[in-house]
């Protein structure tokens, strides 16, 4: 149904399965009241029920939670979305101004949550290729042809990434480290390898095939990490506004290749 009569049936009327709360009684999240039947839930497990809907196991809070802290959470003003909030705290903004600006462009396509978003898509369907009995090398061909990358592989400052080795172990340490779409990740670095590509599997690849083998959506994916970078965000800021106003990283004029007009009139 469309025009005046939707905005009649909606106002002061939102259907909502999600959520509610009854100031003075109670709160409600996905049917369960926070008071009595969630209020025993730490806080990333009760992110994740918001999530997914689900009361995710103990070990899989724990795997999720090592995911953003030991791939994203750099607490280094160079990067990126930590510049931003750094930057506002030498500008004397507030922490929450910088903080949700240095979110906004935690979005990047190159960079940030929409690369995870890719690799999480283009994971799961090679992994269904390769589980029915496809050319797993056809896929990654039609891939590179298609897009000259893939998503998950390589990496533009340094061509090891540091990230994969303690997430695997805790995987490991966690017995989470035997699922389908983990082996198909593996098995495309390993097919990149022997071809002489100089890609190898990422930090966003191994976090999009374990997040797959734990039974998360790609749009769960994607909605768990909106804040993820975070842990590191807020220790930029907070670096930064303790410091000198506009003293984050400035540049002399010299520095600047000018060619325009050398005196104006003004």
């Amino acid at each position: 149904m469309k025009g005046p009569s939707t905005l009649e049936q909606a106002e002061d009327n939102w259907h909502t399965e999600m959520g509610a709360a009854f100031p003075g009684e109670r709160v409600v999240l996905r049917g369960k009241d926070l008071f009595t039947e969630l209020n025993d839930l730490n806080w990333f497990k009760y992110l994740m029920f918001g999530v997914t809907g689900r009361l995710l196991p103990d070990k899989h809070i724990e795997l999720i939670q090592a995911i953003w802290s030991l791939t994203i959470s750099y607490p280094d003003p160079r990067i990126w979305n930590n510049r931003v909030a750094a930057l506002a705290g030498t500008a004397n903004s507030t922490g929450i101004l910088g903080v949700s600006s240095a979110i906004a462009v935690s979005e990047a396509n190159t960079y940030g949550n929409q690369v995870g978003f890719q690799a999480s898509a283009f994971i799961r369907r090679a992994t269904r290729v390769e589980n029915s009995g496809g050319s797993l090398s056809e896929i990654i061909r039609s891939e590179l042809k298609l897009k000259r990358v893939i998503p998950g592989y390589g990496r533009p400052i340094a061509q090891h990434d540091e990230r994969i080795k303690p997430l695997l172990k805790k995987a490991s340490a966690l017995k989470l480290s035997d699922g389908i779409h983990l082996k198909t990740a593996q098995n495309i670095e390993n097919f990149l390898i022997q071809k002489k590509y100089r890609m190898r599997m990422n930090s966003a690849a191994l976090t999009a095939a374990l997040l797959a083998d734990l039974g998360l959506s790609i749009e769960e994916h994607y909605y768990c990490s909106i804040i993820a970078f975070t842990a590191g965000i807020i220790p930029c800021y907070i670096d930064s506004v303790n410091k000198k106003e506009g003293s984050f990283f400035p540049l002399s004029c010299q520095r600047l290749n000018y060619t325009g007009q050398e005196t104006r009139s003004w």
